[in-house]
């Protein structure tokens, strides 16, 4: 009679034991689960961090474009990329006068040129191609036509484009001004053969 009871006493602490095994062996896997996800997740933030999105630059983009405006563009963007988000050059646009490869720079204004009218392209007499031609526009002028006006060289006229490039758009004749070479006297001389 007493093997019965000392069976269920033996099942019984068995159990119990049994139990506190799982319970213990639990807590344990529980435990070292959490460290391992702690290491996923870790190493997924680390990734997070090197994941992160490109710091954005701001331009503006301005002429001949289907939606000129400001635009967000990705870290080491290119002319052509805010040509493109600004719905892209309109057929006006003269392309050949814009260096889209350029990298392009926080706070940069793009500038993408009108052609020149017919008129301004057609050549008139060899005594004096600017004024039989109509005034030569600062914005869209190549560096050959600019070397074609009187008292500016090659050298001045890449200094003018360049400074188109860097600053944007002439807003007035007077803009010359701040150009190297280009003094009051030579700015009176080129009023009226130049326009913005």
């Amino acid at each position: 009679m007493d093997l019965p009871t000392v069976t269920r006493g033996r099942a019984i602490t068995g159990a119990l034991l049994l139990i506190a095994a799982l319970f213990l062996g639990g807590r344990y896997l529980a435990g070292a689960g959490t460290a391992k996800e702690a290491q996923v997740t870790a190493a997924g933030d680390s990734g997070a961090l090197q994941a992160a999105p490109a710091p954005r630059l701001v331009v503006h983009v301005v002429g001949a474009v289907r939606r000129p405006g400001l635009y967000r563009l990705r870290d080491g963007s290119r002319i052509a990329d805010a040509v493109r988000r600004a719905g892209g050059a309109t057929r006006r646009a003269d392309l050949s006068l814009v260096n889209l490869a350029a990298p392009i720079s926080d706070g940069t204004q793009v500038v993408v040129p009108r052609r020149a009218p017919p008129a301004a392209e057609g050549g008139g007499s060899a005594e004096d191609p600017a004024a039989a031609s109509g005034p030569v526009h600062l914005n869209t002028a190549t560096v050959e036509q600019l070397d074609e006006l009187p008292g500016v060289g090659p050298v001045t006229a890449q200094k003018i484009v360049d400074y188109r490039e860097q600053h944007g758009a002439f807003s007035s004749v007077d803009d010359l001004d701040a150009i190297p070479g280009i003094g009051p006297a030579r700015l009176e001389q080129l009023r009226d053969l130049v326009a913005p």
